[in-house]
């Protein structure tokens, strides 16, 4: 084979929030077909790569560095291989994917991601609760505390997010709850915003809890949650919401309805 070729491929799988019936169809295929899957064991349910073809080569990454997993990716190149990598919920999400996809431009082998669910979505749906409501929120913000040993950009910080009023997911921010509280309430969120915490969603020892947000540090403090847990705050995840939208409204008009001449009402009667 010419070695201007290039042969193999790398997939980057979201492999979802933890339970292993949550992994999209594509996802699982690709992990059913690939000869070598590299997944993280400390993040990744061991059901997600249970499924492996015959001879396929299973690499636990939890302790390995980028620099580890790269003759891998030349290994594929050389011996036209697939390669699984599995990343936990969604890889575009906090899932340095960006510098492995540069590692294959430069080795010169194919490469494309499949998403996966999200551990905010997960939360969300345990939950039961909507995160756009109308007239209440229609923007989800998705960031982390700054201030850890992950740089953030000088314009993206917590308290400066929260003064839109939208909702957010925290993620990488456990460790550091009462610092999280304190800027979430210093942007402008008032005292009794709802939140949602939702440790190791979709996992067998899932824990999701709700609570006002000036709990919230001592909620997650009572239960020792300072990693694997995601945050979400804000006044849509309110259970007493009334509002509805027009889209399902009889007097909304759309492609695919007619309107019945009904006043459009957003907000129901208490």
């Amino acid at each position: 084979m010419s070695a201007a070729t290039p042969a193999g491929e790398v997939v980057f799988v979201g492999a979802g929030p933890g339970a292993s019936d949550l992994i999209t169809v594509r996802g699982a295929a690709v992990i059913a077909a690939a000869d070598i899957v590299i997944w993280a064991s400390s993040l990744v349910d061991a059901g997600i790569v249970a499924n492996l073809k015959p001879g396929a080569l299973l690499v636990d990454s939890a302790s390995a560095s980028l620099e580890e997993i790269t003759p891998l990716y030349e290994r594929a190149r050389d011996e036209g291989l697939l390669v699984a990598r599995v990343h936990t919920g969604d890889p575009s999400i906090y899932g340095a994917t960006a510098e492995q996809r540069r590692v294959c431009d430069q080795l010169g082998i194919a490469h494309r991601t499949i998403p996966g669910v999200s551990a905010f979505s997960a939360a969300a749906a345990v939950a039961d609760a909507e995160i756009t409501v109308p007239e209440v929120s229609q923007s989800l913000i998705l960031t982390r505390l700054e201030g850890g040993r992950t740089p953030m950009p000088d314009r993206e910080t917590v308290r400066g997010f929260a003064a839109h009023g939208a909702t957010m997911a925290l993620y990488l921010s456990a460790a550091r709850n009462k610092v999280l509280q304190a800027e979430l309430m210093a942007g402008g969120y008032p005292a009794d915003t709802p939140c949602i915490v939702g440790y190791r969603v979709s996992w067998p020892d899932q824990l999701l809890l709700r609570c006002r947000l000036d709990e919230l540090s001592a909620t997650m403090r009572e239960h020792k949650l300072w990693k694997h847990t995601v945050v979400l705050v804000g006044p849509a995840l309110a259970e007493t919401s009334t509002t509805r939208s027009h889209l399902y409204h009889p007097g909304f008009r759309h492609e695919f309805r007619a309107a019945d001449g009904s006043e459009l009402i957003t907000k129901e009667p208490q």
